[in-house]
């Protein structure tokens, strides 16, 4: 016996509110994103030649995004008339989307590591620094995001519920699949990397307020502000998939179908709303690059790359923000003295050459 999860009828749903409305945030999610990202790949490919390893992460991310929003004109093309291509592309369709997704918070995951080790433990994170070891993270993380993805091969099918056939549809072949895979969904795609997240930021959260270097403070507030935007827009889809969970469990029971109702209220604006993480991204970035804006050759966006490589990789030497400052305050003194020395030195050469000439 086949289980299938799915929201009402697409022919009765046609002038519903909801699919309206995800139409809309899909269209503007396209016409934004598409050339957002497009931009971020092309100038840090173009313009940034030394490239840190949050750099390096920002361009695997918006490839990701990429992959996502190129998407969306099928979508709305379905949603606002049917499915017309087969079923494998319908299939490959969504596991490339889940792929991107699984890949996005593993890599916003390994940014904001990044930033806690930087900022926490400069110098014992500088062996991980290797571009070596980056490459070999970022492989793992790709491949790990496909093969999470392959239970979607497996339960995305078309239907049509008396009406157009639509790419919407999962079907399970038990009530223990559906439960373990939306178990390993929301848990290895969200739950346990924003866990990760939150323990960072929250460990970090004095030391930015306190950060003696702005460039540093400002390149980790960006961080923040992806991980907060990601958030927003995955927590609905995941508690659509609590909320599945939930009627499962009370399938047989009166509040099984308000629980059933509400899932399918949701399910088509938190679906949309995933659509949005992969198209503000570049927003973020185009907004912090404000105050790197000088002009039209050398734009802010060129300039905020490659000062998140320059501020990333001198961290280790120039910008250790938290060593002691009584240490700071020597090391300063010394150097003040050694300058002075040679200041004086040089004035005592100049006198004396000055005395020799005079004699001569």
């Amino acid at each position: 016996m086949n289980f299938t999860s799915v929201p009402e009828p697409i022919q009765e749903l046609k002038m519903d509110p909801s699919i309206v409305g995800a139409c809309v945030i899909m269209a503007v999610c396209f016409v934004v994103g598409t050339p957002g990202n497009l931009l971020v790949v092309w100038t840090i490919v173009r313009h940034v030649k030394q490239r840190s390893h949050t750099v390096l992460l920002i361009m695997h991310l918006a490839v990701a995004d990429l992959l996502v929003v190129f998407t969306l004109p099928l979508w709305i093309y379905s949603l606002v008339w049917s499915w017309v291509f087969s079923e494998i592309v319908c299939k490959a369709m969504v596991y490339v989307i889940y792929a991107c997704m699984y890949a996005s918070i593993f890599l916003i995951t390994i940014m904001s590591v990044e930033r806690f080790l930087a900022v926490r433990y400069p110098f014992a994170s500088a062996a991980w620094r290797k571009k070596q070891m980056l490459n070999k993270i970022l492989l793992v993380v790709w491949v790990a995001s496909f093969l999470l993805s392959i239970p979607v091969i497996i339960t995305q099918v078309l239907g049509d519920d008396n009406g157009p056939k639509q790419c919407l549809y999962r079907e399970y072949k038990s009530r223990t699949q559906e439960t373990v895979l939306l178990l390993l969904e929301s848990l290895v795609g969200f739950v346990i990397p924003f866990f990760i997240l939150v323990l960072c930021y929250g460990c970090l959260y004095s030391r930015i307020t306190q950060m003696s270097f702005r460039s540093k403070r400002k390149s980790t507030m960006l961080i923040v502000g992806v991980v907060v935007v990601f958030a927003l827009c995955w927590i609905p889809h995941h508690i659509t998939n609590v909320l599945s969970l939930v009627y499962i469990v009370f399938e047989d029971s009166p509040e099984g179908e308000k629980i059933y109702d509400v899932v399918n209220a949701m399910h088509m604006i938190s679906s949309s709303l995933v659509f949005v993480s992969s198209t503000i991204n570049p927003v973020l970035y185009v907004f912090a690059a404000r105050s790197f804006r000088t002009s039209l050759r050398d734009t802010g966006i060129h300039k905020l790359f490659r000062h998140l490589s320059s501020t990333v990789t001198g961290e280790g030497t120039r910008e250790l923000s938290f060593v002691s400052k009584r240490q700071s305050s020597q090391t300063n003194t010394s150097q003040c003295c050694m300058e002075s020395k040679a200041h004086i030195d040089l004035l005592v050469d100049i006198c004396s050459n000055a005395a020799t000439d005079e004699h001569v």
